[in-house]
């Protein structure tokens, strides 16, 4: 059998990098080269009812090996690396018994993970790190959760006198676009719970979330001649500077933490005769987000109140909600990854995420589905980095939760 390693690392020389605003499931094609290779080795691998729609969804089955009445469980990750940063050509490498020192990633570039900037690194001293080469992310979110779930399975396939009911592993594109789990199949995948391994530190579990959502703004101006504009021109990049200047300070990703929601300016375009903006929307509480949403529309009334009624529209669209409102009510889901988690030897995290998961979408699509952590840390970028003691906590986690699921039964 492959270690656990051997599987992530073999696994990250495929680029399966998303891709913004493109009109295709999986957003890129190459996603759908590891996809296939996925698919065959969870064949190789002895799993049952392995299948790969068209747009590049995976699922496949570990049957039970009782008769006893076990709930049907599920298990997902996703397989491609976000846009941030580049995913192909990763060159991966082991960083043995890390001293606790600055980590150089290219010397001659002079890319160096430096422990002031990066101190979660002092939690792994002592451990074997796998680090990229400083050109490129790692892409343990979320390959390091496939790997720990393929490895799970295999390991409970080859020890039959441990007992199991039936488990379902679902891998899907696009998460890193927000769009994973808006075309997973919950009813074929046929659990009554599952959990996405998608976290980052070792020990964390999460199960509530933000609630989200987008809003653009479409800004018309007028254009004139700059000797003769007084009284007629309207400058939309203009008036898109100062639709961003009043924004509070307070209420930015940069000035935030814990459960406090906050604007983001995602991306901006303009001239004096047309201009847009992109933000995105976020809040913990429903109540404080359905006041964000109903503020960003006021921003347009005083412009528009301003310069001329329709010279600012705006757009809003709902992208996910807190996950906990759905997961609470069968609080068993989440007593049972936290019993998993201290059966392993860490001690659980219990965090609201800044962000969403698949899992949020699929709780409100009536699949209960808690987050739990694959390992890696500092993703999307060069930095990021995978403990192995982490990548394989998190797999014995999930054997873990399959155990104590036949213990608890129907």
């Amino acid at each position: 059998m492959k270690t656990i390693t051997e599987r992530f690392l073999h696994y990250t020389t495929f680029d399966t990098q998303s891709a913004e605003d493109r009109n295709q499931t999986p957003s890129t094609d190459k996603q759908l080269i590891f996809a296939r290779y996925l698919k065959g080795e969870l064949e190789a691998e002895g799993l049952e009812d392995v299948e790969m729609d068209a747009e590049g969804y995976i699922y496949a089955t570990l049957p039970a090996n009782t008769d006893a009445p076990i709930p049907t469980i599920g298990f997902i990750s996703h397989y491609d690396t976000s846009p941030d940063c580049s995913g192909a050509n990763i060159r991966p490498r082991i960083v043995e018994n890390y001293d606790g020192s600055d980590i150089v990633l290219d010397a001659e570039a002079g890319i160096v993970t430096d422990v002031k900037t990066f101190p979660e690194l002092l939690a792994h001293v002592g451990e074997d790190i796998i680090v990229t080469d400083g050109h490129t992310l790692l892409g343990a979110d979320d390959k390091a959760g496939i790997a720990e779930i393929v490895q799970a399975m295999v390991w409970l396939r080859q020890h039959p006198e441990v007992k199991h009911g039936k488990i379902r592993v679902g891998f899907n594109p696009d998460e890193e676009i927000g769009l994973g789990a808006q075309k997973f199949d919950v009813e074929k995948f046929g659990c009554e719970w599952a959990y996405t391994m998608d976290g980052g530190e070792v020990g964390e579990l999460e199960y509530e979330c933000f609630n989200a959502a987008a809003a653009k703004y479409d800004i018309k101006g007028v254009s004139v001649h700059t000797g003769y504009a007084k009284g007629k021109m309207i400058n939309a990049a203009r008036i898109a500077a100062e639709l961003v200047s009043m924004i509070p300070e307070t209420d930015l990703p940069e000035t935030t933490e814990g459960y406090e929601g906050f604007y983001h300016l995602l991306s901006s375009s303009g001239s004096c005769e047309q201009a847009s903006l992109t933000f995105i929307i976020r809040d913990h509480d429903r109540e404080k987000f359905q006041e964000r949403k109903a503020f960003m529309e006021q921003l347009a009334d005083r412009l528009n109140a301003k310069y001329g009624e329709g010279v600012v529209s705006v757009s809003l669209r709902d992208q996910y909600f807190n996950m906990r409102e759905k997961v609470e009510p069968v609080r068993h889901v989440v007593d049972i990854a936290l019993k998993a988690i201290e059966n392993v030897g860490v001690t659980p995290l219990v965090r609201a995420i800044r962000g969403g998961t698949d899992g949020a979408q699929l709780s409100f699509r009536g699949l209960p589905c808690p987050n739990i952590f694959a390992g890696g840390l500092n993703f999307h970028g060069p930095h990021e980095f995978l403990p192995i003691p982490s990548l394989e906590k998190a797999m014995k986690v999930v054997i873990e939760i399959c155990k104590l699921t036949a213990e608890r039964g129907k």
